[in-house]
């Protein structure tokens, strides 16, 4: 069972698809934090993130593994623990830009698809183009997208001290970039359900994608 969730950030994606695989049973994948670790990595290494040919050149070189334990979900690069490091502003504002590169997103895709053909149990996985690029068989397809409102509020309550309105502005400037971007854009796949969860609870929302999954399942 390979179930894809994909929408902008702020929407409840990975506390979503944490959730339903914890209680399904199921594995988990946050590719966000995958192109995280990658950007971290350029970051690191000195790489001149408004140079696309420079990523490109250098693309194949970070080794990422990423856990798949919803309950503790492990990322690390060249064997070096970096859950928290990719977390940091310097990395979120510089994501978007490493992930347009074509050579990046070929090596990350290639990543994903054998972390979820390899899952025996069934995987939950989550990002931006799951069910348009990377899984595009998946059994169950799901887009979650909420009010830019709804979703600065939220990302701002996880970010201690952020403002609202910068947050805002700086979702709908990703939300732009991502979706504009030529290597595979945030997109709702054709066949995918979407999930308004602007004015649901995250329990609510876990709970519809639980008996969307188990509807799917039964149907099997």
């Amino acid at each position: 069972m390979i179930v894809a969730i994909d929408g902008p950030a702020g929407t409840g994606k990975s506390s979503t698809s944490k959730a339903v695989a914890a209680q399904l049973g199921l594995s988990y994948l946050d590719t966000g934090a995958q192109y995280r670790a990658i950007t971290w990595w350029m970051v690191s290494n000195g790489i001149d993130i408004d140079d696309p040919s420079a990523i490109a050149a250098v693309a194949g070189k970070p080794e990422i593994v990423s856990g798949t334990d919803p309950q503790g979900p492990a990322i690390t690069v060249d064997g070096v623990d970096v859950a928290g490091p990719i977390r940091t502003q310097e990395v979120s504002s510089k994501v978007s830009a490493v992930s347009a590169v074509p050579e990046v997103r070929a090596r990350i895709t290639e990543l994903q698809r054998s972390i979820a053909a390899s899952a025996e149990q069934g995987i939950v996985v989550e990002g931006r183009d799951i069910g348009t690029t990377v899984l595009p068989d998946a059994d169950l397809k799901i887009f979650l997208t909420a009010s830019p409102e709804a979703r600065a509020a939220r990302r701002s309550g996880e970010l201690k001290g952020s403002d609202v309105h910068s947050t805002r502005e700086a979702l709908i400037k990703r939300d732009a970039a991502d979706s504009s971007r030529k290597a595979s854009p945030l997109a709702k796949a054709d066949d995918a359900v979407e999930v308004d969860t602007t004015e649901l609870t995250l329990a609510q929302v876990i709970e519809c994608v639980v008996t969307l999954v188990e509807e799917k399942r039964a149907a099997k």
